[in-house]
C-alpha cells in the first residue's frame, strides 16, 4: 500500500450497529458539506457539527477529508452495482426500446440526487488501486450482461456486440455523469428520451 493509499483508508471498520450507523451518519453529513460549501471549505469540523459527533469521534473512523471523500465515491460504486443486480435478477421488458430506457433511467435516477457532490467525485475523489479495480470490475459486468442482452434480442442489428455493449454502458455514464454534474440543471425527462431514442437507432440498425 502506498502513503497517498493509506491516508485515505478509514480508521475503524465498525463491527457494532451503532458504530456503523455513527459512521453512515459521518459520511451522510459529508455528503451534505462538501454540496453545500465545496470541498476546500468543506473541513472535517464542519463534517461533525454536521453529523452531530465530535471531531475526535469523527476522527474515530477517518483520518482526513480526504477518506471521507474516497469512502463517498466507494458508496457511489456499490449503490451502483446494487442497481445493476436488481436489473440482472429481474424481469426485462420485451422490446429493446424499453430494456434501454430501464437502463438509462436506472442511470440518471443514481446520479441526479446531488449534482453539486457529483461533481466532487467526479473531479476531487481520490482513486486508490483498490478503488480503480472495483470500477473496472462494475465495467466488466456491466459489459458482459449488455452483450447478453444484445446477442439474444431479436430486434438487434449489429454484428459486432461487444464493441456495442462498451459503446453503450460508456456513453451512459459519461453522458449522464456529466450532464447531471453540470451547473445547469438538467430535465431528466428530456435526457432519457432523448438517450433512448438514440440508443434504440443505433442498436436497431
Amino acid at each position: 500500500m502506498t502513503p497517498d493509499e493509506r491516508r485515505i483508508q478509514p480508521r475503524k471498520q465498525p463491527r457494532q450497529v451503532r458504530a456503523e450507523l455513527t459512521r453512515q451518519r459521518i459520511l451522510t453529513a459529508a455528503a451534505h458539506v462538501f454540496a453545500a460549501h465545496g470541498y476546500a471549505a468543506g473541513t472535517t469540523n464542519r463534517i461533525a457539527e454536521q453529523a452531530g459527533v465530535s471531531i475526535g469521534s469523527l476522527y474515530q473512523y477517518f483520518p482526513n477529508k480526504d477518506a471521507i471523500l474516497a469512502e463517498l465515491l466507494t458508496r457511489h460504486l456499490d449503490d451502483g452495482a446494487a442497481a445493476a443486480a436488481k436489473i440482472r435478477i429481474g424481469d426485462l421488458p420485451g422490446p429493446i426500446e424499453d430494456i434501454l430506457r430501464l437502463l438509462v433511467r436506472s442511470a440518471i435516477d443514481s446520479h441526479l440526487d446531488d449534482p453539486q457532490l457529483l461533481r466532487l467525485l467526479n473531479e476531487q475523489a481520490p482513486r486508490p488501486a483498490e478503488l480503480l479495480q472495483n470500477v473496472e470490475r462494475l465495467k466488466r459486468y456491466w459489459y458482459g450482461y449488455l452483450q447478453e442482452i444484445l446477442d439474444g434480442h431479436p430486434e438487434v442489428r449489429l454484428t459486432d456486440t461487444a464493441t456495442a455493449a462498451r459503446l453503450i454502458f460508456t456513453t451512459i455514464e459519461l453522458v449522464v455523469h456529466q450532464l447531471a454534474a453540470e451547473h445547469e440543471p438538467v430535465d431528466s425527462g428530456k435526457l432519457e428520451h432523448e438517450m433512448v431514442a438514440m440508443l434504440t437507432r443505433y442498436v436497431k440498425g
